[in-house]
């Protein structure tokens, strides 16, 4: 009787420890690097594209070509349109992708790593011309708004703010920036011309306001930005 009472405190005192070593219920979860960047290579930033194939008066194929990014399996390749502000993706599973564009079109591109996580990296993002037929002068890329960010709201203290953007041209013959500024959308009204790439107005509390770009050069060609839109509080 003794002994089996000794067994019985002992197999009482053990369970709890036989219980929690018979597996683990929470499994450490598995860690996922997040992928790399990816450094595009082709076609190159501010240049003009001749170099695609299978040409036709209106398209052209263009291989886009970046450096393999570490903790990768696939990417997505973003390609805008810069008139027409429309924005396509297309996926790959290798460092370069061909796509068919029209030609005599400013672009912009960018491309995205992925992997089995959540997290994606996106790479910088470059402009080039798509050549067109027979082109001696291309217009400027339309001017990148940058300040005031589309949509920010500024403090009701606020009587001045700074318009800046970021401007490019094949050519390199960019002449001014006229800068459309107002309380409509589209903004129709031109408030000055200027060969920098900012621009100081005058703003009231209680009001929103709508801007945009259009970038001149030397062979008399333009090119119109996006409209941004900020208010004042």
């Amino acid at each position: 009787m003794k002994k089996s009472f000794i067994h019985l405190i002992i197999v009482v005192i053990c369970f709890p420890f036989i219980f929690n070593c018979s597996g683990d219920d929470n499994p450490d979860p598995v860690v996922i690097t997040p992928p790399g960047i990816a450094t595009l290579t082709f076609p190159i930033e501010n240049s003009e594209c001749t170099e695609g194939n299978n040409f036709t008066s209106t398209e052209s194929d263009v291989t886009f070509i970046w450096n393999d990014a570490s903790n990768t399996d696939s990417y997505q390749l973003y390609l805008k349109n810069l008139n027409t502000q429309i924005t396509n993706n297309y996926s790959s599973q290798n460092s370069q992708l061909a796509l068919t564009i029209l030609r005599g079109i400013p672009y912009s591109w960018y491309v995205v790593s992925k992997n089995s996580g959540i997290e994606t990296t996106q790479s910088a993002t470059w402009k080039f011309y798509n050549a067109g037929e027979a082109v001696t002068s291309y217009s400027p890329f339309p001017a990148e708004l940058v300040s005031p960010v589309m949509g920010t709201s500024l403090p009701a203290s606020t009587i001045h703010t700074s318009l800046q953007w970021l401007g490019n041209d094949v050519d390199n013959d960019i002449v001014n920036y006229e800068v459309l500024f107002g309380n409509v959308n589209p903004p129709t009204n031109t408030i000055g011309t200027t060969n920098a790439t900012n621009f100081s107005v005058d703003v009231a509390a209680g009001n929103t306001y709508y801007w945009r770009i259009i970038t001149n050069d030397s062979q008399n060609n333009n090119s119109k930005s996006e409209i941004f839109q900020f208010k004042v509080n």
